[in-house]
């Protein structure tokens, strides 16, 4: 795919660029082959080691959990989704492997930008606590030591469409810089207050999506000592919830409905960006249309310029984050409370094996957060969490989990004390 160097692109996980004169290494993750299955996530063949040369960037809303049960769900997915919207517009000429966590993100990129990269993530964390009042960590950490502590950092690419590609990491070295971060390792300060960072693209405009299965279920699987049990547990896992099937896809076929009444979070959105973000930009053009038409439920595929509606929602869809591999499975699937049950029956029985810790979380809806720099490209992102906890409450039951089922070992493994497993898929 090319990209028209007038304005940045963010490709679920990578910011596109096109420069003149690009460094070798500043091409590894666009030189990187996709592959189109999402079955394929388990296979070591698709993955590369990063370049020595490279940074790993993670970021954490702390206390997130509390927030979201003060039904802040929604602010703490902005915040995290705002660190990968606000390193895409301060490097929009670098194309870079990153994940969505629901509560943060993680990134790589080469060293060379590292200065810049931690100018944004000062930025972002004072625009989370100044606007939003959610404290978000940030830390960068070279390779060189991750390396050291016997674990890497392994990416391939997904591709769900011809639209965009998803970064998939794997190695251990990840989750490793997730727990350093939450020990107060490799900390970026966040800047003074009034800075700002410019967030242009970020929205969360859309309402929140209801199942019409029966559950969004939220599931989170990380690996304990065995990394061939838990490679053959994820292969069952996907072959039991059918994981290439649209049926499980969260989004209805038609998109999200817009959320029709602005709120403090879009108005904390708008003050870092440049200009109103498109989703924004079309509820309220929406908004004027079904004033005058009596209901906008029924306006579907209209255009202005070149921007088409239907095929915008279309590429939503398509383009929705709600299956990924980073150092573990995280899934957010609309299903149905019987295979809900098997799913969780399932991941019981394999961490008494010893092959796994997991958490999983039901709620009645999903949350979609985007990242849209342009609306007549086709490559725009939507980040989808689970309404009422999501991956934060999964991740906790996942601790609840370990403590429970295999002691202080869970215990000391999830604080960190125990170095994950250097596992290949």
């Amino acid at each position: 795919m090319t990209a028209d160097r007038s304005e940045p692109a963010f490709e679920g996980g990578l910011c596109e660029i096109q420069v003149d004169q690009e460094a070798e290494h500043d091409r590894f993750y666009e030189a990187l082959v996709p592959f189109d299955s999402f079955d394929d996530v388990v296979r070591r063949d698709r993955y590369r080691p990063l370049p020595d040369d490279w940074i790993i960037a993670v970021t954490d809303v702390s206390q997130s959990t509390e927030a979201i049960e003060h039904g802040r769900y929604r602010e703490v997915n902005t915040a995290g989704a705002a660190v990968l919207a606000a390193v895409s517009n301060a490097l929009p000429d670098l194309q870079f492997p990153s994940t969505f966590g629901g509560d943060g993100a993680s990134f790589a990129a080469p060293a060379a930008y590292a200065s810049i990269i931690k100018d944004t993530l000062a930025r972002t964390a004072a625009w989370a606590e100044d606007a939003l009042g959610l404290s978000l960590r940030t830390a960068v950490i070279p390779i060189a030591d991750i390396r050291a502590r016997q674990l890497d950092v392994l990416v391939a690419r997904f591709a769900p469409s011809s639209n965009i590609t998803y970064a998939m990491f794997a190695g251990g070295g990840l989750a490793w810089a997730e727990r350093e971060l939450k020990q107060g390792g490799y900390i970026v300060p966040r800047a003074p207050i009034g800075v700002t960072v410019d967030l242009t693209g970020l929205s969360c405009r859309f309402a929140p999506i209801s199942t019409k299965r029966g559950v969004i279920l939220s599931l989170i699987v990380v690996p304990r000592e065995d990394p061939t049990s838990f490679m053959e547990l994820i292969q069952e896992l996907l072959r039991t919830l059918c994981s290439d099937q649209p049926s499980l896809h969260p989004l209805p076929a038609e998109g999200p409905l817009h959320e029709w009444t602005d709120d403090h979070l879009d108005h904390a959105i708008r003050k870092g960006s440049r200009k109103m973000p498109f989703a924004s930009w079309a509820a309220k053009w929406l908004r004027a249309v079904s004033s005058r038409v009596g209901t906008v439920l029924g306006f579907r595929g209209f255009h202005v310029g070149r921007f088409r509606e239907t095929k915008f929602r279309q590429e939503l869809m398509e383009n929705t984050d709600y299956r990924k591999f980073d150092d573990g499975l995280r899934m957010t699937v609309d299903c149905s409370s019987e295979l809900a049950g098997v799913v969780d029956a399932c991941l019981e029985e394999a961490q008494r094996r010893g092959s796994c810790f997991f958490g999983t979380h039901r709620q009645q809806a999903a949350n979609l957060t985007c990242f849209v720099p342009s609306p007549t490209r086709a490559n725009h992102v939507h980040f989808v969490d689970g309404a009422s906890g999501g991956y934060a409450f999964a991740a906790a039951n996942l601790k609840r989990n370990a403590a429970s089922g295999v002691g202080t070992e869970g215990v000391r493994a999830l604080a960190g004390h125990l170095q994950p497993p250097r596992y290949s898929v």
